[in-house]
């Protein structure tokens, strides 16, 4: 479903050449549940956002759902990430003003979705992520771990091929982390939908169906651990 051939990039900070990734290659199947994990600079968070189509690489190709995305308009890049990408992250990045309904329900109105089917659906994944009763509220007015919820619901709305949850337990204590954990895994038993987490928190590598390691920019290993 995911191909990453050969992949290279570099930043330059300042008159420094960082480089991030040097020659990664990768294949992501349906309904993967996999950790991509190495300690800060090892280019797990760059490798994230190029399969995300939030970055480019420099050299080497990404195909998605079979399509290569190398050369594609940024125009292309936005349509790929809207109807085939989901995105959890660390900060749940959700808008301060609007409740946990509007947050979720965005993402299908910039679709073009129909009003009924934008209730529905959304209504029905509050309601799988155990914040029934909870639709009306801001962020302000959830915890920590009922954000991420909404924000797990937000990047599932759409029916994405691929969610990528960059650090998705990093500001949370390690009960509520789990329970996040937990409640993806059990969306990709049910639905069959792909996870692809960036990390350093060990908790997310043991839950992890299989464990990509990254290393100064290279896969150190990759290692199935157990079956779905």
């Amino acid at each position: 479903m995911i191909t990453v051939t050969d992949v290279h990039k570099e930043y330059i900070d300042g008159e420094t050449h960082v480089r991030a990734l040097r020659g990664v290659s990768l294949e992501i199947d349906e309904a993967e549940f996999l950790s991509i994990a190495g300690p800060s600079g090892s280019g797990k968070t760059t490798l994230l956002n190029i399969i995300g189509c939030i970055d480019t690489a420099d050299s080497g190709s990404v195909e998605i759902d079979g399509a290569p995305v190398n050369g594609s308009s940024k125009r292309s890049l936005v349509e790929i990430r809207r109807a085939k990408i989901g995105f959890v992250f660390q900060n749940f990045n959700l808008i301060p003003v609007l409740t946990a309904y509007e947050n979720v329900a965005m993402a299908l109105a910039l679709m073009g979705t129909p009003e009924s089917e934008i209730r529905e659906r959304t209504m029905k994944l509050l309601r799988e992520v155990g914040l029934s009763g909870m639709e009306d509220r801001r962020p302000a007015k959830l915890s920590g771990g009922q954000q991420q919820r909404v924000a797990v619901a937000r990047a599932l709305v759409k029916d994405p091929i691929i969610v990528l949850a960059d650090e998705p337990t990093a500001n949370l204590d390690s009960e509520t982390g789990e329970s996040i954990l937990k409640l993806m895994e059990d969306i990709n038993r049910k639905r069959g939908t792909t996870f692809v987490f960036s990390t350093h928190d060990q908790m997310v590598m043991d839950y992890a169906y299989r464990l990509c390691r990254l290393h100064d920019g290279l896969i150190e290993s990759d290692e199935v651990r157990r079956s779905a």
